[in-house]
């Protein structure tokens, strides 16, 4: 049995990853950032032209709507790896300049993989399970090297991995 994700990962899935409260809040923050470019600077005595205002609104505004978006994917997905939730959206927030949420993308361990046998979550890297002590891979009897599942003769010692050819695998 080797070990597979159910489905493949894709962009759709990881957007709703994002949770509620981030996205009302990059809504909030867009809409706010209008507010202050077309009321509030509109005001002074040399605020820029209004269409200059209205761009700069629209990308101050889209700005901030992706940084709290981040946040928000930031707090779900190192729950989803097993990391603390709490401090990794504390990183995300207090280190400036959005670098918390660079060093989170660096730094992020792997998706776990299920077990086939009793489904408990385990790292790609394992050959078994910690649980319940199924082997996870294919390997060769000969050397204990991973193969792929199609093989028929390991790539690295040459050796036979059908049991039914015991005189091939003894080349």
């Amino acid at each position: 049995m080797q070990v597979t994700n159910e489905k493949p990962i894709r962009f759709t899935d990881e957007l709703r990853l994002t949770p509620w409260w981030a996205i009302v809040l990059a809504g909030i923050g867009f809409v706010c950032m209008q507010f202050v470019f077309n009321v509030v600077i509109a005001r002074e005595a040399n605020a820029p032209p209004a269409w200059g205002r209205a761009l700069l609104g629209i990308f101050v505004g889209f700005v901030l709507a992706c940084y709290f978006l981040l946040i928000g994917y930031v707090s779900r997905d190192a729950g989803r790896r097993n990391m603390s939730r709490p401090l990794w959206t504390a990183v995300a927030i207090l280190i400036p300049n959005g670098l918390g949420i660079v060093l989170y993308f660096i730094l992020r361990q792997p998706l776990q993989n299920r077990c086939p046998q009793c489904g408990a979550g385990v790292q790609s890297a394992f050959h078994y399970c910690p649980k319940c002590s199924t082997k996870l891979h294919p390997s060769c009897p000969h050397c204990q090297r991973e193969v792929q599942v199609g093989d028929k003769f390991c790539p690295y010692c040459g050796g036979s991995l059908s049991e039914s050819h015991p005189a091939e695998s003894a080349r």
